[in-house]
């Protein structure tokens, strides 16, 4: 461990507590993006789906997705997806 500076922004992974808060900012970022109107909860929820389905792209297009930022962006672009789709299902 000599000579190692460890960062909780930089390390590969994020715990599930910072997963929760990614997906809180990641739901409230679609929100603004998409002129949505959610509660707290609702934010949760289509972050945190937000935070697979865009793992899951950056994944498809070989784009690698660790750390807190990086795992944001993705987020944050899945729960815009997320919602678009949404209301293209629901008719909105």
């Amino acid at each position: 461990m000599d000579g190692q500076v460890y960062s909780a922004l930089n390390e590969p992974g994020v715990g599930w507590f910072t997963m929760i808060i990614i997906g809180l900012l990641a739901g409230w970022i679609a929100e603004r993006v998409t002129e949505s109107d959610h509660g707290l909860f609702t934010n949760l929820l289509v972050g945190l789906i937000g935070a697979f389905v865009g793992k899951y792209l950056a994944e498809w297009a070989a784009i690698p997705v660790f750390g807190f930022f990086r795992t944001l962006i993705a987020a944050a672009v899945g729960a815009v997806l997320v919602l678009f789709l949404w209301r293209k299902v629901r008719g909105r």
